[in-house]
């Protein structure tokens, strides 16, 4: 029960947060999402961002993709987004732990977790869910808090995820790395 009680203290955190949320972490993330988006085109497809925290990403994709479709485990957070998905028609929020997600396999074309794997407590099996719900031939982006995971333990949560590296970015503008992986 470590592992629960690991992510009821995360849900709390951002819970307690969420009001600063946007303030606190808006400059950072879109960074992130830039660099994800560099090679990759959602045009049409169907995505998921897990640890949607207040929907930051929907406006990045919500205009090329047929559906967004965001999760989290704050129910503040979740809030926030749920607000920020109403000016878009094909953005759907619901609150789901990212080693649990309520979606049948190979549900979304492209899966993107930012800020996720540093706050769960087995990221290598986090990564197996994710690779669940992608389709075969989808793509994962998945980023690593630098000062939470030293590059060569950052790659073995991938290799041992079973996960191809499509494109990796690794900026001094970021304090995370950017990993595009293949399933």
């Amino acid at each position: 029960m470590a592992g629960w009680k690991d992510k009821r203290k995360v849900m709390q955190r951002y819970d307690l947060t969420a009001q600063m949320y946007d303030e606190r972490y808006t400059e950072e993330q879109n960074r992130k999402y830039m660099a994800s988006l560099e090679s990759l085109n959602v045009l049409g497809f169907a995505v998921l961002d897990v640890g949607c925290g207040s929907g930051l990403f929907f406006g990045q994709v919500a205009a090329k993709a047929s559906l967004v479709v965001g999760v989290d485990i704050s129910r503040k957070l979740l809030l926030k987004a749920k607000d920020r998905a109403r000016v878009f028609g094909n953005v759907l929020v619901l609150q789901a732990d990212a080693d649990h997600l309520p979606f049948k396999e190979s549900a979304f074309d492209m899966v993107f977790a930012f800020t996720v794997l540093q706050n769960m407590p087995k990221p290598t099996e986090t990564l197996s869910q994710l690779k669940g719900v992608a389709k075969v031939g989808g793509k994962i982006v998945v980023t690593g808090l630098k000062k939470a995971f030293p590059l060569p333990a950052f790659m073995d949560v991938l290799e041992g995820a079973g996960l191809a590296v499509v494109s990796f970015v690794d900026r001094e503008d970021l304090k995370c790395y950017v990993a595009v992986l293949a399933t």
